[in-house]
């Protein structure tokens, strides 16, 4: 379906099915017969220690990588020691920015790279590495989830603590789920 050396990247907020999609496009090279394997970040541990996991509970056994310079390392060594013809790598935001090269460089090199990784942090600004990958990318695929405040299109990830928008100064990294993050539309995403 699509060429030797395409990036394409999954992109939109938490809850959209973004890691359902990177999982389906996977499976659909590996019927088509080509050599292919899932990449995640060793923090996101939400669901499984060595499986990509989507919150509908599809799940896929992927390489867990750390996320610094050496995984990224890790992920361009074993995409070629193993001769993979298409790669995914999901919730790509987390890791360090050289990450963005190393998938263009892949990408050069024939591989099919499917990058999957939010939009903007809970705050509304663009995560770095997902930005940089957008406009290098060969194909976008934008998703949206459903605003859990009145069922718009949602593109913003809203961040609670106990129940409550988190305020501007919080970490911009928290790995969680529903306990922790709902999906919003422009209007009911509120930064304090």
């Amino acid at each position: 379906m699509h060429p030797e050396g395409f990036l394409e990247v999954i992109t939109g907020p938490m809850f959209a099915g973004k890691t359902t999609e990177l999982i389906k496009r996977i499976e659909r090279q590996i019927f088509a017969k080509r050599k292919a394997a899932l990449f995640k970040p060793a923090i996101d541990n939400r669901y499984s220690e060595s499986e990509v996991v989507a919150h509908n509970g599809l799940r896929y056994d992927a390489f867990v990588i750390p996320t610094d310079g050496k995984g990224v390392e890790m992920i361009e060594d074993i995409t070629k020691k193993e001769g993979f013809e298409v790669i995914g790598i999901d919730e790509v935001q987390f890791f360090p920015m050289p990450v963005v090269e190393m998938l263009n460089r892949l990408a050069d090199d024939g591989v099919y790279v499917i990058a999957s990784g939010l939009n903007l942090d809970f705050k509304g600004d663009p995560f770095p590495v997902t930005k940089e990958l957008l406009v290098r990318a060969d194909n976008i695929v934008y998703l949206t989830a459903i605003c859990t405040v009145c069922g718009a299109p949602a593109t913003r990830t809203q961040r609670l603590i106990n129940g409550k928008p988190a305020p501007r100064d919080s970490p911009v990294i928290l790995v969680g789920g529903r306990e922790s993050y709902e999906a919003r539309c422009r209007k009911h995403h509120i930064i304090p």
